[in-house]
């Protein structure tokens, strides 16, 4: 039996997700939803050296927020959605003691970003070395998520502290969190990891279980291959916001739609929550074909390099799922849903088990 190149190479791309993506095929589709837009803004900037005080350090951070407000409203006619600082910005680096170095969000804290996220109307993304309690000296290296209206969504606290090299000292004496939140949002569920929390799978799928659409990533150590395998194995965006090198917005296909490197400090890209991932076909024509019948309506990234795109729709009253059947073309998980059933019928190892 002969194959075509085509076929050859969509054959090789299922086989990658089936044995390198468990879990994918049970994954809930958001196609089915209207579009749902929003525009995230992130940041590349570095924290180390001589801390400024607190007052110079909050004027510093929401002024970068300020900048990405512009960009969105330049670049989109409106302003963010999300604003995403790196990790520990508020207090920088720590040098010395971490409770002495660690600071109380109610306060100075509290009272610049409530304004802040008032002013640029979007949900903004804190992260600090929070001191709970000095007498017991107990604190945390957290990511607060600030509402549009000033109010306190949530915290999420770092589970994975950073250990280092011949060391027992987890941060310093940092608390480890213990619970991996969802936030809902007015745009979909967000779920935030800090840096370290990288490295263990845990969190991440924790996220996927709980139906986050959005992960943020705020940290000092960069990384792009790794955000981008966590993406396209438990099915979100990803947004890191870093120290230094890049910070990048990686899509559900693992590839990376957007990012800055030094010296560009600030990101800003509008993203669409509700989407569908589709492998190559005839049909397809590459996204072509979906072009042809409904013009702008239809926004979409198409990769010949893997043979799969990410399409979404932008007419609120027709979802990209109800285009996709009317064009008589299945998403990737439908796909593999198939045929997974194909291979159990022909005794096939590791077939649908692997998503059970």
């Amino acid at each position: 039996m002969r194959f075509s190149a085509h076929s050859i190479s969509t054959l090789l791309a299922v086989a990658f997700c089936v044995s390198g993506a468990a879990g994918q095929a049970s994954h809930k589709s958001s196609s089915d939803l209207p579009p749902r837009k929003v525009i995230v803004g992130t940041v590349m900037k570095s924290f180390w050296g001589e801390y400024p005080g607190l007052p110079k350090r909050l004027e510093e951070l929401t002024g970068l927020i300020d900048r990405l407000t512009e960009e969105s409203r330049k670049k989109y006619g409106r302003g963010l959605d999300l604003a995403v600082l790196p990790e520990s910005a508020v207090t920088g680096e720590i040098t010395r003691d971490v409770v002495a170095q660690s600071a109380e969000f109610e306060g100075p804290v509290k009272e610049a970003f409530v304004r802040k996220a008032r002013e640029c109307h979007c949900y903004i993304v804190v992260p600090m070395f929070l001191l709970e309690n000095r007498a017991k000296r107990l604190c945390s290296n957290v990511a607060i998520l600030i509402g549009r209206k000033g109010e306190v969504v949530g915290m999420y606290r770092k589970l994975h502290l950073a250990v280092p090299v011949g060391s027992d000292s987890m941060e310093g004496g940092v608390t480890p969190g213990t619970d991996v939140p969802v936030f809902q949002c007015d745009f979909g569920k967000l779920g935030i990891q800090i840096c370290f929390d990288m490295q263990f799978d845990y969190g991440w799928k924790e996220l996927a279980r709980k139906g986050a659409d959005l992960v943020v990533w705020p940290t000092q150590s960069p990384g792009i291959a790794h955000p981008a395998s966590r993406a396209i194995q438990e099915h979100y965006y990803i947004v890191s916001s870093t120290w230094r090198n890049n910070a990048s917005i990686a899509e559900p296909t693992g590839k990376i739609v957007a990012q800055i490197r030094p010296p560009v400090e600030t990101l800003v890209q509008e993203l669409d929550l509700s989407y569908a991932i589709v492998p190559w076909s005839t049909k397809l024509q590459n996204g072509a074909a979906l072009k042809e019948k409904y013009g702008d309506k239809v926004g979409f990234r198409y990769y010949e390099d893997e043979d799969q795109g990410i399409f979404w729709s932008n007419d609120p009253q027709l979802p990209i799922r109800k285009m996709l059947q009317a064009m008589g073309l299945d998403e990737f998980d439908e796909e593999l849903v198939r045929i997974e059933k194909l291979y159990d019928r022909a005794g096939v190892p590791g077939g649908s088990a692997a998503h059970k």
